[in-house]
């Protein structure tokens, strides 16, 4: 597994992933650490979408994925209020993507 997909971390040509980047985290583990790109890259309703094609995620993974997300958003929400104050580390463009993810995992039904 990748171990660390979040926005900086792919990269989109004309509005569809091209490709992954940055395997410093690249390990073996839950594959939910992952499936939490359902969140946190894709659009809002594309969840559902990805985890039917993906067929194998049984409700426990999907659960253990939300959650993996909800916390990868709060860490982009953080980085991105850093950004904003002007921290080191920080980076602003983080902040939007953090709320967006957060969005989507709160609205999954």
């Amino acid at each position: 597994m990748h171990g660390d997909l979040h926005p900086a971390n792919v990269v989109v040509s004309h509005g569809t992933l091209s490709g992954v980047i940055d395997f410093g985290d690249m390990c073996t583990g839950d594959p939910a650490v992952d499936l939490a790109a359902a969140w946190v890259l894709l659009p809002a309703g594309a969840a559902t979408r990805f985890f039917d094609a993906y067929a194998t995620a049984d409700e426990a993974m999907i659960r253990r994925a939300r959650g993996l997300a909800a916390a990868k958003s709060l860490a982009l929400l953080l980085v991105g209020q850093a950004g904003d104050r002007g921290l080191p580390g920080g980076k602003p463009s983080w902040g939007p993507a953090g709320r967006a993810a957060l969005d989507r995992v709160l609205a999954f039904a």
